[in-house]
């Protein structure tokens, strides 16, 4: 790593180490902590979240008097899947960078100043960076679409999968013959249907719905990741191709399903069951330690992206590069950053004050002043 730039500032003179950034408080100096505390915290956090999850089951099923014995595995799947997301997230947000960003998302979340300069701020950044993911259109249109399809594929999944594997959901036969039904919430009825209209097939087949969304975006990635020379040469085998080839097993086999129960009478229907079930256990024990967390880590960035939208709106200072003297970004946001860099001792904050052609340039230049030079 090169050195970074020479300016003229003195260097600081030797003495203790330095107190919080201006600007800055108590709260935002990092506390140190060691690996083992670190992992403590998050096991504790991880058993107090699926305790509360195992609590919600009980009640949320009226005291498991509708809980389906038959989904124990897909709700034992879940509670593995609270403990594995609330462990690795207390470790992610322990880590000074990402604690940083942490709080100061928060603090744009709940700031009222910031409602008042900017009330549609919020909203906007849910449904542009969350909802709609535009920034993935900058890349490609067709990833775009296809991450939106298994995006709204898998969070329709899982809105009807989890709440009827915890039994919260309940659909009841509203007469003894006919084919009404009633859709019941924690006990309490919120809506009554006809199986046979368009409404009933809609409701028993939301999964299927979700399942071919799934599909279609997961195997325009997989041929992407086959077929474009840039994905082959970086991707690696569980962590790219063992997400998407889990989500076409699961799609599948619960395309299969139906398949058998309308179309075969049930044939094969205990074995597709079975496979169906492996599929989605494996997967929601998978996802707090693979490339689907950054599901989890996602909604955390919005809070930083409404720090920027904010700060940008008001009338803070905007500094320039001290190379080009072009702007880079507001004081506020190039403060946080070399707060960020100071937390983790990387010792050339001072980077932050560079855009990213001229940090591109004094690499280079440094590359060549003291590396190549040794060539010749």
């Amino acid at each position: 790593m090169t050195e970074p730039p020479k300016t003229a500032e003195p260097p600081p003179a030797p003495g203790p180490a330095p107190g919080p950034a201006p600007g800055s408080t108590a709260a935002d100096v990092p506390a140190p902590r060691t690996p083992a505390a670190v992992r403590r915290r998050a096991a504790l956090a991880g058993t107090a979240v699926s305790a509360l999850l195992i609590l919600a089951i009980v009640f949320g099923s009226r005291l498991l008097r509708d809980f389906d014995s038959a989904l124990l595995p897909y709700a034992v799947a879940t509670v593995f899947l609270a403990f594995g997301v609330a462990y690795r997230y207390t470790v992610w947000v322990s880590a000074p960078g990402a604690r940083r960003l942490f709080r100061q998302g928060w603090r744009s979340f709940f700031s009222v100043a910031n409602f008042r300069r900017a009330p549609t701020a919020l909203p906007k950044m849910i449904a542009t960076y969350l909802g709609l993911q535009k920034f993935l259109g900058a890349r490609s249109h067709a990833r775009w679409a296809a991450h939106q399809l298994i995006f709204w594929g898998c969070l329709l999944a899982a809105a009807i999968t989890f709440p009827l594997t915890w039994g919260w959901f309940t659909f009841t036969s509203a007469t003894g013959s006919g084919p009404g039904y009633e859709m019941r919430i924690w006990g309490f009825k919120i809506i009554g249907f006809d199986a046979l209209g368009i409404l009933g097939w809609l409701m028993f087949h939301g999964l299927d719905i979700a399942a071919v969304l799934v599909i279609a975006g997961a195997v325009y990635f997989l041929r992407r990741r086959m077929k474009d020379r840039g994905a082959v040469t970086g991707q690696r085998f569980a962590y790219d191709l063992v997400p998407l080839i889990a989500l076409v097993v699961i799609s599948v086999t619960g395309l299969l399903l139906t398949f058998s129960s309308v179309f075969l009478h049930g044939g094969g229907y205990e074995f597709l069951a079975i496979l169906h079930m492996v599929s989605v256990v494996f997967t929601l024990i998978y996802i707090p330690f693979g490339k689907f967390f950054h599901i989890v880590q996602r909604p955390a960035a919005v809070g930083m992206q409404l720090f920027k939208y904010t700060s940008r709106r008001t009338d803070e200072e905007v500094l320039a590069c001290r190379r080009c003297h072009e702007p880079i970004d507001t004081a506020p946001y190039v403060e946080n950053l070399k707060g960020t860099m100071r937390d983790l001792d990387l010792g050339f904050d001072e980077w932050a004050e560079y855009c990213p052609r001229c940090k591109r340039v004094l690499r280079g230049n440094a590359y060549l002043d003291h590396v190549k030079k040794g060539f010749r």
